[in-house]
């Protein structure tokens, strides 16, 4: 008798941890982010260094303070794809990171898809966002458009502990 109830006890004391996990991984640390309702979507010139703000609507954002590449958005633009690309920085080797189930505006295999087949785009909108980390912004063919945060080169690197090279920007600590 004491055996089964220590088993019991062992599998609900795993249920509840598991459960508890599955929680904090999935809602406990993101939260939803308040658009600002003038800057919330950005891109970095083909010539400059200082991202802009571009026509957007319809903005939901999330993000959580345990890991910097855990932000995310969805919106829509008026504006064409191709006079984004005339105008506006590439970014080349993004891939979206999957979002939350709830978060449903932000689909990373379908963006990944629109990604790959052409009919999205990528493109910086801020460099260094945070040390080693870029923001990036896919736009797609018929005006969809979604943020997330990248890992780039020097932080890459940075995380690594590998040598940083002299493009990458002094540490601030």
């Amino acid at each position: 008798m004491t055996g089964k109830v220590l088993v019991l006890l062992i599998v609900v004391a795993a249920v509840l941890a598991g459960a508890g996990m599955y929680y904090l991984q999935v809602y406990a640390y993101y939260e939803e982010v308040v658009p600002t309702g003038s800057d919330d979507v950005q891109l970095t010139p083909l010539n400059g260094d200082t991202p802009e703000t571009i026509l957007y609507e319809d903005f939901r954002a999330i993000d959580a303070d345990s890991s910097p590449i855990r932000y995310r958005a969805c919106f829509t633009t008026p504006t064409g794809l191709g006079t984004l690309e005339d105008i506006y920085a590439p970014y080349t080797g993004a891939a979206p990171r999957v979002a939350p189930g709830w978060f449903d505006c932000f689909d990373a295999e379908a963006i990944g898809e629109d990604l790959a087949e052409g009919r999205a785009k990528v493109f910086l909108s801020q460099r260094n966002l945070e040390y080693g980390i870029d923001r990036v912004v896919a736009v797609t063919q018929d005006g969809r458009g979604y943020v997330w945060h990248e890992v780039n080169d020097c932080g890459d690197k940075s995380y690594d502990g590998s040598p940083l090279d002299p493009t990458c920007p002094p540490r601030e600590n």
